[in-house]
């Protein structure tokens, strides 16, 4: 996250790798790295960072701005793996607070988390292929390719796939759950 806010700041100021490490009095190499979230910086390399750009430390902490316009395009999509899921989801929305909307295929036998878990949220999964189980409140609901099962994710809830075969899935949640 904080790569992806540093990016943001020093694009918009129209600043190279290279300028923006010579105002900070850092290497143009760091700055790659934090930005491609390789290295976390520490905490004298924000505030240098923070105080090249006029901002708080505390403002390299926030989503960057979401564009008007984003396309998700394979293989450049972040991916996102839900707390202590078994499952990773690629981001294909830009985040932009109102809307996550994620694809994911659950293997044979997978589940999305050990424990059905709820949170502020509501949810639609539509099954691209194969066969989900829902598990929402303890009641397991099967749905199919070509359906979908909307509900209020703060009902404790869960994703398994009980079938033989590869189980892909298009997943809504507003407002975002971190």
């Amino acid at each position: 996250m904080i790569g992806e806010r540093l990016k943001e700041l020093r694009t918009v100021r129209g600043l190279s790798l290279r300028e923006l490490a010579a105002q900070a009095g850092v290497s143009a190499t760091l700055l790659s790295q934090i930005e491609r979230s390789v290295t976390d910086p520490s905490l004298e390399t924000m505030r240098r960072l923070a105080g090249v750009f006029g901002e708080s430390v505390s403002s390299l902490f926030s989503e960057p701005a979401p564009p008007s316009v984003w396309i998700s395009r394979p293989g450049e999509r972040s991916l996102l793996t839900a707390p202590k899921g078994q499952v990773g989801y690629e981001r294909l929305t830009a985040g932009n607070g109102q809307l996550e909307v994620l694809r994911a295929v659950l293997q044979p036998g997978q589940v999305s988390a050990d424990e059905p878990r709820g949170h502020a949220s509501t949810e639609c999964v539509y099954v691209v292929a194969g066969a989900l189980v829902a598990q929402i409140a303890g009641v397991d609901y099967p749905v199919l390719a070509g359906e979908s099962i909307s509900f209020d994710s703060r009902l404790p809830h869960r994703y398994l796939n009980q079938s033989q075969a590869p189980t892909e899935i298009i997943l809504s949640v507003t407002p975002p759950n971190p």
